[in-house]
């Protein structure tokens, strides 16, 4: 389906140039002289790659139809990542590859959206915030007592950032999966 550019909005995926591209930002720009055009950031989805491209308001570009799929994590295979849908109980492996810097967020039966592109998997959704176990965390340094002090912590699925000193190990904590930062206490 063709749609004109002035109708496109953050977050719509477009196929620009062959590429399946995601709209990450743009911007209308009507310059004093000459005619109007728009700024857009583009991230392809195949590659993952983010371009800035111009393109005069007069085109039409095409809306990718992207499908969205619930799924729960089961395990990891080697190179690969196996998930399976609560409803049909099919399942589907997907190679770390596609998967980029999600895999330090996942755990097992952890339910995700899978975004599919006439069969073929572009990317997975992962919840915003979720629970994690805290499997290790560093002393506290001694005298460290500055405001918004933090120390490191290593979550159950590897992963580490850093957390308040009041952490310890075996508590439980609430991590964005968006920036991998503490959001709080479970």
């Amino acid at each position: 389906m063709n749609i004109n550019i002035n109708d496109i909005k953050n977050g719509m995926t477009v196929i620009i140039d062959g590429k399946l591209c995601l709209i990450e930002e743009f911007q209308h720009v009507k310059p004093g002289k000459g005619s109007a055009f728009m700024k857009m950031k583009l991230r392809n989805l195949r590659t993952g790659s983010l371009v800035e491209e111009t393109y005069n308001t007069n085109i039409k570009i095409e809306r990718a139809r992207v499908e969205k799929s619930k799924m729960q994590y089961l395990y990891s295979d080697g190179d690969n990542y196996v998930f399976m849908n609560n409803e049909t109980y099919e399942q589907l492996e997907i190679p770390k590859s596609k998967l980029e810097d999600q895999i330090k967020f996942l755990k097992e039966n952890m339910e995700i959206d899978i975004s599919t592109y006439e069969g073929e998997i572009i990317g997975i959704t992962l919840p915003e915030k979720v629970e994690y176990e805290v499997i290790e965390t560093t002393d506290a340094t001694k005298g460290n007592t500055t405001n918004n002090a933090t120390k490191d912590a290593t979550i159950e699925t590897g992963y580490t950032l850093r957390v308040p000193l009041f952490i310890s190990q075996g508590e439980h904590i609430i991590v964005s999966t968006l920036d991998g930062k503490y959001v709080s206490r479970a």
